[in-house]
């Protein structure tokens, strides 16, 4: 899991997350080569008026789920 924190202007928050997206795809592909594991890249983007990408509560879901997972 590889995960990107940034700030962006309020009317950015989906091209900020784009960005970031494709930022890491060349490390994510090389990572699953690698290693034969799963990569995900997870963006946390924040507007600078409060707003949050909409895939913010998905990336939460799965950070919890991990999260549970590795402390059984």
């Amino acid at each position: 899991m590889l995960t990107d924190v940034a700030i962006s202007g309020a009317r950015n928050v989906i091209k900020k997350e784009v960005e970031k997206i494709l930022k890491y795809k060349d490390l994510t592909t090389e990572i699953q080569r690698m290693w034969n594991v799963n990569t995900k890249v997870i963006t946390v983007i924040r507007g600078a008026t409060g707003t949050f990408s909409k895939s913010l509560r998905k990336y939460l879901r799965l950070y919890s789920l991990i999260f549970l997972l590795l402390n059984q």
